[in-house]
């Protein structure tokens, strides 16, 4: 086992939320805003639509949302976006240090840097000392496509693992904020290889209770970044490892938060909500249970309350295989059957299945 780390508040200042990240606190899910947002400060429609998106993905369980900051316009769209939301947002730096500076002008929760790219300690020192002022937390991100140049000669030479190389790389960085007395740090090391991911966190981990945001970095579409993420993550949970988390997908940010929330659901560290059993279709289908998945999946993850739907192919398996469902639905020759802990309920047309679903959904939110 691995010592428990160290808490670090993230937010909890301008009316933002407050989430605490490590110790004892539940695992938190993040997710990485996928556009630009150069011009949003001065395009008021966009910016609506920004902050709806967030709350989508607030509603869905998504706990802090990290925006690439590349240059002085983002920064400024970034604050204009933080001013409006209570959802802790992260100001991602490479590179130019004064992009920190900016941000932190407004309302930002933490500020991301990898601290090998910003240059000089001095520059480094500049957000310290500003991220200290505003009480704002700093992640140091490390990954395998920028290692120092030593370590990186290492793993090329073959004497060093690149999953040590990422643990040293960061341990190196964490120097330079102890030196400078300033413990709200985040860690992340990524890999786009699993083990690499596992082996460099629990390198880390047995030298630091720094808590460490995990996540296997470009993990690829949406099925094999699923895969890779929920082999890493499980492993690492399942050691302590790890006190927040993004699922990385060339998909979208909802996506990357359902994916996050059920992994974090099946390893038994996130409650409550909405489980979702649907059949996979077969040569039996009398329903199209994909797209009716595809039409409400959003809606019913938003769902604090706990518990399960059934969206079942045929009328023939549908109530017995959901018979567990608090509430199911399953269709055949035009007709829809709708279903509460296996008990049939009501038979409408298919064309009416979403207004009687959302009915009965209602009601059984009311219960």
């Amino acid at each position: 086992m691995y010592k428990e780390s160290r808490t670090v508040e993230i937010g909890g200042q301008n009316g933002i939320r407050k989430i605490l990240v490590g110790g004892k606190n539940p695992v938190t899910i993040q997710t990485m805003w996928k556009d630009g947002i150069a011009d949003v400060s001065a395009d008021r429609e966009k910016l609506a639509s920004i902050l709806r998106q967030i709350q989508t993905l607030k509603s869905l369980g998504c706990d802090i949302i990290r925006f690439a900051v590349p240059d002085m316009e983002s920064a400024d769209g970034l604050c204009a976006i933080a001013q409006e939301t209570d959802v802790p947002l992260v100001a991602d730096i490479h590179f130019d240090y004064r992009l920190a500076l900016a941000c932190l002008k407004g309302a930002v929760s933490a500020i991301r840097i990898n601290p090998g790219n910003i240059g000089s300690e001095d520059r480094v020192k500049a957000v310290v000392d500003a991220c200290a002022g505003k009480k704002v937390a700093i992640r140091i991100g490390v990954n395998s496509g920028s290692l120092p140049k030593d370590l990186a000669e290492s793993v090329e030479a073959g004497s060093l693992s690149r999953a040590k190389a990422l643990a040293q790389a960061a341990l190196r960085e964490v120097e330079v904020f102890d030196r400078l007395a300033f413990k709200d740090v985040v860690v992340s090391m990524k890999s786009s290889d699993v083990q690499e991911t596992i082996e460099a966190n629990e390198a880390f981990a047995s030298q630091s209770d720094i808590p460490l945001h995990i996540g296997v970095t470009e993990a690829g579409p949406l099925i094999s970044g699923v895969v890779k993420s929920t082999l890493a993550f499980s492993t690492l949970l399942r050691e302590g490892i790890g006190a927040t988390i993004r699922v990385s997908l060339s998909s979208s940010p909802e996506n990357e938060v359902m994916a996050g929330r059920e992994i974090l659901r099946e390893c038994g560290l996130r409650r409550g909500g909405v489980t979702i059993v649907s059949c996979p279709r077969c040569g039996r289908l009398g329903f199209d249970v994909h797209s009716f998945v595809d039409r409400w999946q959003g809606e019913l993850y938003a769902i604090q309350k706990p518990l399960v739907i059934a969206v079942m192919g045929c009328v023939v398996n549908g109530p017995g295989e959901g018979k567990h469902a608090d509430l199911g639905i399953a269709g055949g020759g035009g007709k829809v059957i709708l279903f509460r802990k296996g008990q049939v309920v009501r038979t409408v047309d298919e064309k009416d299945a979403d207004a009687e679903f959302r009915r009965e959904l209602d009601g059984l939110l009311k219960d």
